[in-house]
């Protein structure tokens, strides 16, 4: 099964089995001679020793930028990440940058092509996360998630040989960074109607498709099979590109990714192994699920109603009657074969209604119902 996406984006992508064979000949159309191959340990396995010895027969120059992880063992799109990659690039030399491996990998390289205005292409070695099309590049700088403006890539390289061989944990962390778009597509309707924050038809069509499709395969996306690896890859690049249109994150991230990214800090500062994004974003959609219906139902806070629920009430629960319930996306997290619940990541009850209380302030500029719940 081979796939070449046409969709509202400037690069190529190619999604197939044996995708990595043409990225030599490719480089040679494009004029690029002298690259740097940004990998880990495990990438450098998994795809980058065989892309290398491609590149090299291919008459290509090429560095190998293999990025170090910290005390615990884990590579973060941080500071020294960066750096160490910007020290890779000579000034004059580098004409452009490789990223093989998933999300933090993209990240730190699609930030130094933006700053050093080098072109960078993509070879994702699993479908763990929406963010490959990004033009923008979430850091952790000194101990803080932001996201700041970088670059998205002028080409895309998923060689399903690869996909398909990815570690279960990783492909149950794309379905459920993909599942998250119930409740963000959902608060960005609810920012857009209670705060007038902009939306976008077409973007919000193309994450729903995509997100459907991951759903009618979970099973197959579990499994690993080839249909199901294509899906959730196909689907985890369409939303990035949503994204990419929009201009902003709001098609694929509310609240969901705001506890996400609360519990990402936390860990963080007190020294803990990280926890893979696409997991958490998954388990948080959950509890975003429970908390948004009780809240729209209830009241989750005792004699507390938001003024946007008593003036739109009637089309919240409408719109989240859209949203399943949190015991049928706990159903299709367990399908793809990750976690669904907070237990289960080790998140503490303490952590979890710390975060319920202030994840909003992570993204101020997002008029969430969480951030109208907390605020009420």
């Amino acid at each position: 099964m081979s796939q070449v996406t046409e969709l509202p984006f400037s690069g190529r992508i190619v999604l197939k089995a044996g995708a990595m064979e043409q990225i030599a000949p490719f480089m040679q159309e494009f004029g690029a001679r002298h690259l740097v191959l940004v990998v880990d340990d495990n990438t450098y396995e998994a795809a980058g020793r065989e892309l290398e010895r491609s590149l090299r027969e291919a008459g290509l120059e090429l560095s190998i930028c293999l990025l170090k992880p910290d005390a615990k063992g884990d590579v973060i799109a941080d500071e020294v990440a960066v750096v160490q990659l910007l020290l890779a690039i000579e000034t004059g030399v580098t004409d452009a940058l490789v990223a093989v491996g998933s999300g933090t990998i993209h990240d730190i390289v699609r930030f130094a092509g933006y700053k050093s205005g080098i072109p960078f292409f993509s070879v994702p070695t699993a479908p763990s996360v929406d963010g490959f099309t990004s033009a923008g590049a979430p850091l952790i700088i000194r101990g803080v998630k932001i996201t700041v403006p970088a670059v998205a890539p002028t080409a895309i390289f998923a060689d399903l040989n690869i996909l398909m061989r990815a570690p279960q944990q990783l492909v149950a962390a794309g379905f459920g960074d993909m599942l998250g778009k119930y409740t963000s597509l959902f608060d960005w309707k609810f920012s857009h109607l209670t705060a007038g924050e902009p939306y976008h038809e077409q973007a919000a069509l193309i994450t729903e498709k995509a997100l459907s499709s991951c759903v009618e395969h979970a099973s197959e996306i579990g499994q690993r099979t080839e249909e199901g690896i294509t899906v959730l890859m196909s689907a985890l690049i369409e939303s990035g590109i949503a994204m990419l249109l929009f201009g902003q994150s709001h098609p694929a991230s509310g609240a969901e990714h705001h506890l996400s990214h609360y519990w990402e800090m936390e860990y963080l500062s007190l020294g803990h192994k990280a926890l893979l994004h696409g997991a958490k974003v998954g388990v948080a959609c959950v509890e975003i699920s429970r908390l948004y219906k009780d809240a729209a139902e209830r009241g989750v806070y005792p004699g507390v109603e938001p003024e946007v629920l008593r003036q739109h009430g009637d089309q919240v629960r409408s719109w989240l009657a859209d949203v399943p319930s949190p015991e049928e996306l706990a159903e299709l997290l367990l399908q793809a074969g990750g976690p669904a619940s907070l237990k289960e990541l080790a998140i503490s009850d303490d952590l979890f209604v710390r975060s319920l209380r202030g994840a909003h302030k992570v993204r101020l500029n997002r008029h969430t119902l969480l951030r109208a719940l907390n605020e009420a």
